[in-house]
């Protein structure tokens, strides 16, 4: 199929953007805007102190920082957004051990029709992952039960992820088992689920969780790549899902997978994530497969070093 274009789908993503620290700020460092020029130079003129707007405010309280509205809060891109017709917005903070290596901001629009949700969950006294908070469009009843669900260590999707200190990729929420919440996510029409750490400064655990419906997907294809030890500057497909193609890569069943595909730092889009080590946010790049127009790339680190890298394309 590749050189068929691809039917438009409304994404329920519509801006993305990287910040780094520079002299004590941070500052651009790209981002995709979906055409929407006004905000992309609002955004380009902008840099945030720690604390100041929603990507200082993620730096300064080492979190992922959902922020469901704009008007009134601390976000300082309010006209911009509004003219936009943006509405919400979630920060993720990439740090490795202590140092904070950029910020990664994604924002949303509502509407009746935009189904998906971002959640963030976190461990409390009792040992157990709770909703920090979420954003979830239109399934008001999913997010109503998300809000009255806990996860011990290795349940469901945001527990199997604290776990195994690695991202995961659930098909099938609406009727997998493994999906705590399937038969909500089965009325709300959630079909795919990606959960990642997000580790941060001190004993504090954070998931993220992206949870993609087939009309307003997150986005639609999906990869995980791992970076096996001793193989500096090197990642390999871990997993993958597309919905034009379904899996990226095939378990023949006796423990013996095809051969994944790997890439190398500088080579391609995954290739900048794992030279640079910090978020790639990219449109109409070279290297992208074919049929898609659009990537991000979130590295996570573990114990000093770049371990996973989530890839979502469009």
């Amino acid at each position: 199929m590749d050189g068929i274009p691809e039917p438009q789908i409304d994404t329920f993503i519509q801006v993305a953007e990287v910040w780094i620290p520079k002299d004590g700020v941070l500052v651009y460092a790209g981002g995709d805007y979906n055409g929407l020029d006004s905000f992309e130079a609002a955004s380009r003129q902008s840099q945030f102190a720690k604390g100041e707007g929603l990507p200082g405010r993620a730096w300064a309280e080492a979190r992922p920082v959902v922020l469901r509205a704009f008007d009134g809060s601390y976000f300082k891109r309010t006209q911009a957004a509004r003219d936009a017709g943006l509405t919400s917005a979630v920060a993720v903070p990439v740090f490795d051990g202590e140092t904070l290596k950029a910020v990664l901001v994604v924002l949303c629009s509502s509407d009746a029709a935009r189904i998906g949700a971002i959640e963030v969950w976190t461990d409390d006294k009792d040992g157990l992952l709770m909703l920090d908070d979420g954003y979830y469009g239109a399934a008001e009843e999913f997010e109503f039960v998300s809000q009255h669900t806990y996860f011990p260590k290795g349940q469901g999707l945001p527990g199997g992820v604290w776990a195994a200190k690695a991202p995961i990729l659930m098909r099938d929420l609406g009727s997998g088992y493994k999906f705590i919440r399937a038969s909500a996510a089965g009325k709300a029409g959630l079909t795919t689920g990606l959960g990642l750490p997000v580790p941060v400064p001190g004993m504090r655990t954070y998931v993220l969780a992206l949870l993609s419906a087939l009309g307003t997907p997150i986005a639609r294809r999906f990869e995980i790549w791992a970076t096996p030890k001793g193989q500096a500057g090197k990642a390999q497909l871990i997993d993958g899902i597309c919905e034009r193609e379904g899996a990226l890569w095939r378990d023949n069943g006796d423990g013996v997978h095809d051969e994944a595909p790997t890439a190398t730092a500088w080579k391609g889009v995954v290739g900048q994530v794992l030279g640079s080590g910090l978020p790639v946010v990219a449109r109409s790049t070279a290297g992208l497969p074919a049929g898609y127009t659009t990537f991000i790339g979130l590295p996570i680190y573990q114990n000093g070093a770049l371990s996973h890298i989530v890839a979502c394309y469009n």
